[in-house]
């Protein structure tokens, strides 16, 4: 109880408005339209690695490259129009690996429905947010694509933890009262999501007793998932501010 009262206290210092602006969620808040804030969170968490600012600048700047309209961009743009792309490199997630996004996404949307429906069709079988991820990754791949390309979307059937995709998936099925993560998935339940796992909240969850696993691999997302879920089972994720905030913000 000392420990759910601690990082319970936590969440309500970090799950505040004031974390959006130096977060890479910042990038999908300049939206309102679901289809700009999909495009726009996937995008920004995609490249969500290496120095806080950094990303969030590359975000922002992704975004005025397609007229801050990224729905529409991907729905219609054209091969003259990806030119003006060219110069986007964000540390190894360079402009062929962005066409190639792009050209996966309008795939999605135009074939599947859209992001949402095709992560739940990875579940609807019994399976977890996990087959989710997994049946995801297949259905992106199926454009043409370099290998090289591949490595920027996690697969946790061979082990990754898949940070950036489950901090998207927060930020898409989360229901938050104080406005940071959106809730906008309506087929999903917060309470299935996994915890994103970075070096961050790994080195807080292991100071707490949250996570005994040595490495930061899918069997560490479970692990600590599973331990999240006996705090709060409607919203276990919630502790990621927790623990982020405390890595990041109190050192």
């Amino acid at each position: 109880m000392d420990l759910k009262t601690l990082l319970d206290e936590k969440v309500a210092v970090y799950n505040q408005p004031f974390f959006i602006e130096k977060d890479p969620i910042a990038v999908p808040h300049l939206f309102t339209r679901k289809q700009d804030i999909e495009i726009a969170g996937f995008l920004a968490a995609t490249i969500a690695w290496g120095n806080r600012k950094s990303i969030v600048s590359n975000g922002l700047r992704l975004m005025q490259l397609m007229d801050c309209e990224p729905h529409d961009f991907v729905m219609h743009f054209s091969e003259q129009e990806a030119a003006r792309l060219e110069g986007f490199v964000h540390r190894t997630f360079n402009f062929t690996d962005l066409l190639t996004f792009l050209y996966a996404l309008r795939n999605i949307y135009r074939r599947y429905g859209g992001l949402e429906q095709v992560f739940f069709q990875g579940t609807k079988a019994g399976g977890s947010l996990r087959e989710g991820i997994i049946h995801f990754r297949e259905v992106f791949f199926e454009t043409d694509h370099l290998e090289r390309t591949r490595k920027h979307v996690s697969n946790p059937a061979e082990g990754s933890a898949a940070k950036r995709l489950n901090m998207f998936l927060r930020w898409m099925i989360r229901r938050d009262e104080t406005g940071v993560d959106f809730g906008l998935w309506k087929l999903f339940n917060p309470s299935q999501l996994f915890c994103p796992l970075d070096v961050h909240s790994a080195t807080q969850a292991r100071r707490l007793g949250l996570l005994l696993r040595k490495q930061n691999d899918w069997k560490a997302v479970e692990e600590l998932t599973a331990n999240l879920r006996l705090l709060d089972p409607l919203d276990p994720v919630k502790y990621d501010f927790a623990l982020f905030g405390m890595g990041v913000f109190e050192k």
